[in-house]
């Protein structure tokens, strides 16, 4: 994800920079900034920009991100997203998980990109900014078509009727609810307002009370998320957004789920993905990450023939031929080479706000960076593609940290790098106990369950 080198803007903010290295010294993948980081990504920005500006003009993408752990999935797909949000995109990156998000329960996946929809003016939840800034386009709407005052509610009426036509033909109770969202605020009824708007947002057990105010019944089913999906867009696309990027993160978990639940994800998965393609969500760019395993393996995607058909994708080229534009794209990894690189990408722009940049330069220098992302990797049994997060948590908070605050601190001398288990994911522990093994992954290891 990273070569030698480094592209960064010529000024960065300190609040960006502050963001960025604050969730590199706590090991994880910064929320926003990650353009200062994004050496190597080039060879996917035509394609991609190219993909956002037809969803952004009305057509709809599903893309496929595959990569070993470690090869930078969730940065990759939070750069796209922030290139999206550029573009006025809402944006929501969702966990896929079996007890939290379990994808063949469309109705969660819904409830949580609503949690998370944020958009470039709004953190999560953005849900209720979007549907006030709708409302408020329908009345400069009406009253540009020449309503008065007197006759602006009906108006606005009139056109949410027509605006959520095509909605209301698989969801009329989304257009319902925005009815009674609507009617509660000009009540001055806060709490019905915020509990109808929170059943708008597939949450569950809404009080009956609110329900029955805004016209509605029970709560969110499977088949009723993609309607309200199709209406969320409708009412970002006319409150001035291009488009909704969604991310389904993590979609490999779906191997290590009961085999019932596994084939209904998949089939969810497959049902989306046809829906994507069919036009149904125009301003929809919906991307999944996963592993190689759960791509090729026999307890992921191969367990559907109609799905794999779909995503299936040439990788028998050398990587530097990968198809951009396939609908499946596949994420290289690091080496050491480009490991050492995104090391000192971050040693520089740590130094730009040191108190004394020569001297963190001279002590961190090319060198010592390289022997430390040699250490980190070797402490991950060599395996230099899942050490990214440890390498830059280690460089930030253990050396860069010290060198800034301590005249006399020399990581050469005072610093021996140690790696706690408690500081590891799952997968780097797997590797530091099996260093000399050749099973490093429970992706490596197919269970029929």
């Amino acid at each position: 994800m990273s070569t030698t080198g480094s592209q960064r803007p010529a000024q960065v903010s300190a609040a960006r920079r502050r963001t960025v290295i604050d969730a590199l010294r706590r090991g994880a993948v910064p929320d926003s900034g990650l353009d200062l980081l994004a050496t190597g990504l080039d060879r996917f920005e035509a394609a991609l920009d190219a993909e956002l500006d037809a969803v952004a003009s009305g057509g709809s993408v599903f893309k496929a991100v595959r990569g070993e752990y470690g090869s930078g999935k969730t940065f990759f797909t939070r750069w796209l997203g922030e290139r999206a949000k550029r573009r006025n995109f809402a944006v929501a990156e969702i966990q896929v998980s079996e007890n939290e998000t379990p994808l063949h329960r469309l109705e969660t996946v819904y409830r949580r990109l609503t949690e998370r929809l944020t958009t470039s003016s709004f953190p999560p939840s953005a849900l209720r900014p979007v549907v006030d800034a709708w409302f408020y386009a329908l009345e400069e709407d009406a009253l540009a078509a020449g309503a008065t005052e007197e006759d602006l509610p009906g108006e606005v009426e009139k056109l949410l009727v027509a605006r959520l036509a095509e909605v209301s033909r698989h969801a009329p109770s989304f257009a319902t609810a925005l009815r009674g969202y609507r009617t509660a605020l000009a009540d001055g009824d806060e709490a019905t307002a915020a509990a109808v708007l929170a059943w708008l947002g597939g949450q569950p057990h809404v009080a009956a009370s609110a329900r029955r105010a805004a016209g509605v019944r029970g709560d969110l089913d499977h088949f009723g998320a993609l309607g309200f999906l199709q209406g969320l867009l409708t009412v970002l696309r006319d409150s001035g957004h291009t488009g909704l990027f969604v991310v389904l993160d993590e979609v490999e978990t779906l191997q290590r789920v009961r085999s019932d639940a596994r084939d209904k994800a998949l089939n969810a998965l497959r049902q989306l993905i046809d829906e994507v393609h069919s036009g149904r969500f125009p301003g929809l760019y919906l991307v999944i990450t996963g592993t190689p395993a759960f791509y090729d393996g026999q307890q992921g995607v191969q367990r559907l023939a109609p799905l794999a058909q779909r995503l299936a994708t040439d990788f028998t080229t050398d990587p530097r031929f990968d198809n951009p534009r396939a609908v499946q794209i596949r994420l290289p990894g690091f080496n050491q080479e480009s490991l050492v690189g995104l090391g000192l990408t971050i040693r520089d722009l740590y130094a730009d706000a040191a108190e004394m940049p020569e001297r963190v330069r001279k002590v961190v220098d090319d060198a010592y960076v390289a022997d430390l992302a040699v250490a980190v990797g070797g402490a991950l049994g060599g395996k230099v593609g899942v050490a990214p997060r440890l390498f830059l948590k280690k460089l930030v908070g253990d050396v860069l940290d010290r060198v800034d605050q301590f005249d006399d601190f020399d990581p050469r001398q005072h610093y021996r790098l140690t790696v706690a288990g408690s500081e590891l994911t799952d997968v780097e522990r797997n590797l530091a106990a099996t260093i000399s093994g050749d099973s490093a992954s429970a992706d490596d290891i197919d269970l029929e369950l």
